[in-house]
């Protein structure tokens, strides 16, 4: 019942879950995984896996201790492991007939506006074809991600420019505690946070930050991160098999409420934007749409003033020059010059390449 309402679900699995503490590959795990991902696909939901492993599987393959690795090393293991990594995915996927394709990200390409959108592109693209995408860092030339082990917060990034409906963090404990559970017996299982500020604030975290790699502190922030996009956040055990049947039919996890829908969260961050990097002046017929809710096209556009890029905030304003909308551009000021009063089925050939139809999409899209 947790994943019901989903419908786009972001999975992120620690290298803990894809190989034991004697360097095993756990191939009956991913199995039973890769089988509750067939479940969910068969309820069309869109899936997004965000899985650690390139450095240990790369230190099994060439025989290296994953501990005291220095990071130019740690750098040329991940490039080895993510091919184990990659081979380790398609080789149980392919069983069940699920495709899946690869997907290398850094925090930078996550939170500069411009890379997002394209990130945000490819996820959608992907979808379309019905391929599943494996994300991981770019070890091979990331400095702090390697360091901190942050996937947490990478996958809350994803969830977020993906404008998905849920992340699910696969931990090795069942969810967030009142105390370490591993250290006290009367320590209880926190089911539900509505209000991540004051619901946890009498949880010592300190004590819990042993769980997994990244610890308890590292998926709270993830937990924020969310919290501010709309997105529903779960913390779940994921040592057993078929750890996405046992959240829906056990529900014994943490389940971290959003308090505002995606949409809100889109639009009060497009609103807020201080300062816009251009203007698009629209003929009435544009406008009318506009209101009744549709998306705005390149057909309605009667001049484009400044010079932005693709993904900035831009004003949209009538013919007599008052602005009435605000929202983030799918184009450059440069391309809508040359679609500029052209339907949206002659974008590709003026172009040269393909691209969206809506020069602004109703969900970038806040009118004031």
């Amino acid at each position: 019942m947790l994943l019901k309402n989903s419908k786009i679900i972001v999975i992120k699995i620690g290298s803990s879950l894809l190989v034991d503490s004697k360097q095993r590959i756990r191939k009956k795990w991913l199995s039973s995984f890769a089988k509750d991902i067939k479940e969910l696909k068969s309820k069309n939901k869109e899936v997004i896996i965000v899985s650690s492993g390139a450095i240990a599987l790369g230190c099994k393959k060439m025989h290296y201790k994953k501990t005291n690795l220095k990071l130019d090393k740690s750098q040329a293991i991940a490039s080895v492991g993510q091919i184990e990594l990659i081979n380790l995915f398609s080789q149980i996927f392919s069983k069940f007939r699920l495709n899946i394709s690869q997907i290398l990200l850094t925090l930078d390409d996550t939170e500069e506006r411009r890379r997002s959108i394209n990130a945000k592109r490819t996820f959608e693209n992907l979808s379309k074809l019905n391929y599943i995408p494996i994300v991981n860092e770019n070890d091979t030339i990331a400095t702090s991600e390697i360091k901190y082990g942050d996937n947490d917060r990478l996958a809350s990034r994803v969830a977020q420019i993906t404008n998905a409906d849920t992340l699910i963090l696969l931990s090795d404990v069942d969810g967030l505690f009142t105390k370490n559970p591993k250290i006290f017996k009367d320590a209880k299982l926190i089911k539900k946070v509505n209000d991540l500020d004051n619901d946890i604030k009498n949880i010592y975290i300190k004590g819990l930050t042993q769980f997994g790699k990244g610890g308890m502190n590292t998926k709270l922030e993830a937990a924020k991160i969310c919290n501010l996009a709309g997105c529903n956040m779960i913390i779940a055990n994921g040592l057993y098999s078929n750890p996405i049947r046992q959240i829906e039919k056990k529900n014994n996890c943490t389940l971290f409420l959003s308090k505002i829908s995606k949409l809100q969260a889109r639009k009060k961050w497009i609103i807020s934007s201080i300062s816009p990097k251009g203007e698009l002046t629209i003929d009435d017929g544009a406008k009318k749409a506009l209101l009744n809710g549709k998306s705005l096209l390149a057909a309605g556009i009667k001049k484009v003033s400044g010079k932005f890029n693709k993904g900035d905030h831009i004003k949209i304003l009538d013919n007599k020059k008052d602005e009435f909308a605000r929202g983030l551009s799918s184009f450059s000021s440069n391309e809508i010059k040359k679609i500029m009063g052209y339907q949206s089925n002659e974008i590709e050939k003026i172009l040269g390449y393909i691209s969206k139809s809506e020069v602004v999409h109703k969900d970038d899209l806040v009118k004031i």
